[in-house]
């Protein structure tokens, strides 16, 4: 009884959380990508201590984290907090005609993330980088084939290769993302395993994505025409 009272208590808490237009906007965003601080105020308008003030409130109802930029450790990220949307109804699905996964050298996070998407939805799906390694990281290759999963290219792409003015465009990479600014349409702050190089942290990035996907591919649809 104890426990179902706490969880009450809490889901209360949360509710009360979104009883706000502006918070339940920022919960919206971060349902489908990662935000900057920076990028929310100009999202929303509103002046710096009043976002700040939200964010606080999210942050100690436990519905937001934030992470240090690896690129500018000046900026942090916002995310969506693990477990923080249990039990409520997410926005709408969003209609698109292809996804691209872009980081900046197309090696690692963003082949890992087509080939992981490519599983797991029909609407089609390609990866690029902002300035393209010259081959695929073998740590990459080698968690894919780790977790049954085969990637989809056999080098990196250039973004200029790859993208179309319809695509749906997700950056996995603080730097390509912080590049790019609004020409991505979402940004996941998935920390590069290329600086670590062990097993275990391609493992992290390749589990991060997975999860990511398996949270969004859902409320993605298909504009494509048969």
């Amino acid at each position: 009884m104890n426990f179902e009272r706490t969880d009450l208590v809490g889901r209360a808490a949360r509710y009360a959380a979104l009883a706000d237009p502006v918070r339940l906007r920022i919960i919206d965003l971060l349902t489908l990508g990662d935000v900057a601080p920076v990028e929310l105020q100009t999202e929303l308008g509103i002046s710096s201590s009043l976002l700040a003030h939200h964010l606080n409130l999210l942050e100690r109802e436990g519905m937001l984290v934030r992470t240090r930029s690896e690129a500018d450790r000046r900026r942090t990220y916002l995310h969506l907090a693990p477990g923080a949307f249990d039990g409520l109804i997410p926005s709408p699905a969003v209609g698109v005609r292809r996804v691209v996964f872009v980081c900046t050298g197309n090696s690692a996070r963003s082949q890992l993330a087509a080939a992981l998407w490519h599983d797991a939805s029909e609407i089609p799906v390609a990866s690029a980088g902002t300035h393209p390694a010259d081959a695929i990281e073998p740590g990459a290759i080698a968690a894919a084939d780790r977790h049954g999963l085969t990637l989809r290219a056999s080098q990196p792409q250039g973004l200029d290769q790859v993208l179309e003015a319809d695509d749906y465009v997700i950056t996995v990479c603080d730097t390509a993302h912080e590049e790019l600014g609004r020409t991505g349409r979402l940004h996941w702050s998935v920390p590069d395993p290329v600086r670590d190089g062990s097993e275990a942290a391609f493992d992290a990035a390749f589990e991060d994505i997975a999860a990511r996907i398996q949270s969004l591919a859902p409320r993605l649809t298909t504009t494509a025409k048969g």
